[in-house]
């Protein structure tokens, strides 16, 4: 039996400015990964660095998204810190040494032929996967029938 998100005091990711999140990260996962079987069946041979990258970061993208998109924070968790360490390593590296990267990978330049939504994408997503793990800050609400319950009833007028 799975604790709920009541019973947690946490938020689903996938509710509220959540299923923005979730879109714009489908968006980049149906990007990403296209553009990655694409290189990867067509011309693998001229950079094969750069084109199993963006299958990998195609794939990254999904995993975020099912796991964004379904609260599977276990899971979301690691996908959002690899796109992370991937944008920051891929990006700095396709600005140092281009040798390894002769054609573009969605993590190249930071994103920057994304408009930098690689580069921002897993900062928003570690934010909020902090934002609704964290309880909620409204206290509970007694169910069980207790004192409390009784103090707040109105007065009887039977007599």
């Amino acid at each position: 039996m799975s604790v709920t998100h009541v019973e947690q005091g946490t938020r689903p990711t996938g509710s509220g400015p959540g299923r923005l999140l979730v879109a714009v990260y489908g968006v980049l996962a149906l990007a990403a990964t296209a553009r990655g079987i694409y290189q990867v069946a067509t011309k693998l041979s001229d950079a094969p660095v750069a084109y199993l990258l963006s299958l990998f970061a195609g794939i990254v993208y999904v995993v975020a998204t099912f796991a964004l998109a379904t609260d599977r924070r276990r899971v979301a968790w690691p996908a959002v810190l690899v796109e992370m360490v991937g944008v920051l390593t891929v990006g700095t590296l396709s600005v140092v040494d281009l040798g390894e990267f002769p054609d573009e990978t969605v993590w190249s330049g930071f994103g920057a032929g994304y408009g930098y939504v690689p580069l921002v994408l897993p900062f928003l997503g570690v934010w909020w996967l902090w934002r609704t793990g964290r309880p909620s800050a409204e206290p509970a609400v007694p169910t069980d029938g207790g004192a409390d319950d009784e103090a707040h009833e109105p007065p009887s007028t039977l007599g």
